[in-house]
């Protein structure tokens, strides 16, 4: 196949990703001086349709960026009000008292937003600075230099057929080249995790851990609605199978986002996150909440929880890595949207000082000093040991050891060190014939939902004549070694349904991938035990278009 002939872009910083990190990058960019060159490039349809978050937004990333958003019309309209704990058995609920928490477990002074609406008026920010923000423009490729660093991307190439050839509508989109690339793609983003391997950069850290967060927005009856009322759960129904719990967040307009978390270090290949989430809407405490109420839009992501001791190198030879593409959710407040626009923020003035003393194409070290030893860090490092004593102890025994730890920590010390990780998440998955079948209830359609349906609300569309974004290395694993080994597990940790395994009489078994239902969680590529799974960013626009998520 001959070479593709590309026309090519030159800006000062190109940004991949419209989230909290890249549009905070790119603010302050323009910001710092207003004749910086600066691109967004994103692959959702419009700012904001790939975000998923019911977010409570702790303001002090705003505050640092734009520190008159109140006056320029954020839409930060729900102050936390009310802040309850429960720990919850199949039928009864305990409260947890908030006296004990460690005060940064406080949500005073916080925000129930949706983060799309959030992205939707930082970009609007942006623009009114000069920056450059093209949605529909996935990024497919690096661009290299001659000395190995990365000096661009390749977005918007369109019209490749399902075998990977040039359609006759083919458009080999444009290189778009930049002093500093900024990859600001959010979990497991398919251009960051090429530059982590190019570059060795998880060398020396632990393993990135990941859990599932699955949302639906319901609008419920106004007379149980509480606007402003934040509700976390643990326990049922997950119990031992696996680390997790829930969130319930009462925003405007009689809405609340009802949530669940699966950690995927689960080792019973048989759980089904999907049905655990289905299953919980079922605790008489949430069917009464939801009871007359209506689900009105459905989304999923994997989040990114391995935190301080498993944030990579974040840098190297002309680019840098923001925000979820590095980890930098703080586990127990459930909270990384403020750390994603601390990094851009810093990110932006690494490279400010960098460009304005003629470099370019370099590692941006001060960005990572600052992410390391400055606000991002010390938030971090607080919580570091709480996922790894609630992988390693469980659900009790964390919640003590890790209250204790995060109270020491807030006093400037920790009697337990930095805990380590293990294995990956993928390595967690055990064979099946250790574990039982979980026996699940069939959805009622009333407050569960079978997921083609609940897929039917992410309002996730793919063209079907493209080539499959979700890639497999060796198409005979799922069939000769995941089947029979982990009882198929591709079939159940996909909350979009977009993997199962066909036999008809006289057939061989097959492997089938729906990608058209995908809403670009990543589950599979981090949770496949054989690694055999790729997810790849495909055409731009395509995937879920969340409403106000």
């Amino acid at each position: 196949m001959a070479e593709i002939e590309r026309e090519a872009m030159e800006y000062d910083v190109v940004i991949v990703g419209a989230g909290p990190a890249g549009l905070s990058a790119a603010i302050r960019l323009k910001q710092l001086d207003a004749d910086i060159n600066v691109v967004v490039l994103e692959k959702g349809s419009e700012v904001g349709a790939h975000i998923l978050s019911g977010a409570v937004l702790d303001p002090c990333g705003l505050d640092a960026l734009i520190p008159d958003w109140k006056e320029k019309g954020a839409p930060l309209n729900v102050p936390v009000r009310e802040d309850n704990f429960y720990m919850l058995g199949e039928a009864g609920k305990l409260r947890v008292p908030n006296w004990p928490m460690p005060p940064l477990m406080n949500n005073h002074g916080n925000y129930i937003v949706s983060m799309g609406n959030v992205c939707r008026w930082m970009a609007e920010q942006a623009e009114e600075l000069g920056v450059e923000i093209f949605p529909g423009m996935a990024c497919s490729e690096l661009v290299f230099d001659d000395k190995g660093g990365v000096k661009g991307v390749v977005a918007g190439e369109f019209g490749k057929e399902a075998d990977g050839s040039h359609g006759a509508n083919y458009e080999p989109g444009m290189e778009l080249h930049g002093k500093y690339v900024f990859l600001s793609e959010g979990v497991r983003g398919s251009l960051s995790k090429e530059v982590i391997a190019k570059y060795d950069l998880s060398q020396g850290h632990e393993p990135q851990k990941f859990g599932l967060g699955m949302k639906e927005i319901w609008e419920i009856d106004p007379a149980k609605h509480k606007e402003g009322t934040v509700t976390h759960t643990m326990g049922w129904p997950l119990g031992g199978n696996a680390g997790g719990g829930s969130f319930i967040y009462h925003l405007e307009n009689n809405q609340v986002y009802v949530g669940f978390v699966v950690h995927l270090n689960y080792k019973n290949p048989h759980l089904f996150p999907y049905m655990e989430f289905q299953r919980f809407k079922h605790h008489p405490m949430v069917a009464d909440l939801l009871k007359g109420g209506k689900r009105v839009a459905y989304g999923a992501r994997a989040i990114s929880e391995g935190g301080y001791q498993s944030m990579p190198k974040m840098v190297a030879p002309g680019v840098a890595l923001l925000g979820c593409s590095v980890g930098m959710v703080n586990v127990p407040r459930i909270k990384g949207n403020h750390n994603a626009m601390l990094s851009g923020k810093a990110a932006a003035e690494a490279a400010h000082a960098a460009i304005a003393a003629g470099r370019s194409a370099d590692e941006l070290s001060d960005y990572e000093a600052e992410v390391r030893d400055g606000a991002i860090g010390k938030d971090l490092k607080k919580v570091r040991n709480v996922k790894p004593f609630w992988s390693k102890w469980g659900l009790v025994p964390s919640l003590v050891l890790g209250g204790f730890d995060m109270w020491t920590n807030t006093m400037g010390f920790s009697l337990f060190g930095t805990q380590k990780h293990g294995k990956t998440d993928a390595a967690a998955t055990e064979p099946a014939s250790k574990h039982k079948p979980i026996d699940y209830p069939k959805p009622d359609g009333t407050l569960s939902f079978d997921r083609l349906t609940n897929v039917a609300f992410s309002f996730t569309n793919h063209e079907e004549s493209q080539p499959a974004h979700l890639q497999l290395s060796d198409p005979a694993v799922p069939v000769k070694v995941n089947l029979p080994e982990y009882a198929g597990p591709a079939a159940r940790y996909c909350p979009a349904g977009v993997y199962e395994f066909v036999s008809e009489e006289g057939k061989d078994t097959r492997f089938v991938i729906n990608f058209q239902n995908c809403v670009h969680c990543k589950t599979c590529d981090i949770k496949d035990p054989s690694q055999n799974i790729t997810w790849v960013t495909p055409q731009g626009g395509d995937g879920p278009n969340y409403p106000n998520m």
